[in-house]
């Protein structure tokens, strides 16, 4: 892995998030690769509830203030970042006051999905890689975990497609079951549509559900990783029908090995 660029994208992370199979292998992950000379940049959103102080977050004036539009609204873009006490990591933190400022992650107290989770996916991925063009850091592999950052494959793969900074860089989606009930917001497929994406590449988000939302990452991704050891039977169908290759699920004790041979012998050969 020296000096192979791997960047990752994750919905949550350790230290700055309470420790869940997504939060722990999105920190675990880079860490290895850190430890065998790789080169590595972590993404996730800047949620209200993430302590600035105590993590020590600032903002990085010149990567910030472009505008994304999302549905039709011009959407401010901040950029903090902060570094993993010990670990010599920077984490890039995504950060809008409109979506990102309440101080909750993904659910309001009654545990109800906020209504515009699908707006902040869009607004995550997009970022995420506007950034990363401004950073002019051209990732050798892109690996994702966790929905809120599962639209990025098929932003990266239509929407910037003509992008040459992206030409040579390899996706890898991790498949976790943590998931959530029912769908998100019922327009999330007109929002992504308005982006000029292509009715057939979302279609399986006229109803997104958990599991149709993870197909879209999967169809887009070069290469999978099975992130729990459980999963919905219809996604392991779909990983199965997507003829791409697939890790299977590795505990985080044993992981590390397997990982490292994974991107090189599967996705950057």
């Amino acid at each position: 892995m020296k000096d192979k660029r791997i960047l990752y994208v994750s919905s949550e992370v350790v230290p700055y998030l309470p420790e869940t199979e997504i939060s722990s292998m999105s920190f675990e992950t880079p860490r290895m690769v850190n430890q065998l000379g790789g080169q590595i940049r972590i993404f996730m959103p800047r949620y209200g509830n993430i302590n600035e102080r105590r993590h020590q977050l600032h903002e990085v004036i010149r990567l910030s203030g472009i505008n994304l539009v999302i549905n039709d609204l011009d959407m401010p873009l901040i950029i903090k970042v902060a570094s993993i006490p010990k670990e010599r990591i920077q984490v890039y933190f995504i950060d809008n006051d409109e979506y990102f400022k309440r101080k909750a992650t993904l659910t309001d107290e009654e545990g109800n999905l906020f209504p515009d989770n699908d707006e902040r996916a869009i607004f995550f991925a997009k970022g995420v890689i506007e950034t990363v063009k401004k950073l002019n850091w051209a990732p050798d592999i892109i690996h994702v975990h966790g929905w809120l950052a599962s639209l990025l494959p098929v932003y990266l793969k239509e929407y910037y497609k003509d992008e040459p900074l992206f030409n040579d860089s390899k996706i890898v989606t991790s498949v976790y079951n943590q998931s959530f009930d029912g769908s998100l917001n019922k327009d999330m497929f007109n929002k992504i549509k308005f982006d000029n994406i292509s009715e057939d590449a979302i279609k399986t988000l006229k109803d997104p559900t958990y599991n149709n939302v993870m197909k879209v990452a999967i169809d887009y991704s070069d290469a999978l990783i099975i992130g729990s050891e459980d999963l919905p039977e219809d996604l392991t169908k779909h990983l199965k029908d997507s003829k791409k290759p697939v890790l299977d699920y590795k505990p985080k004790d044993e992981f590390g090995e397997a990982y490292a041979e994974f991107y090189n012998s599967e996705v950057l050969s």
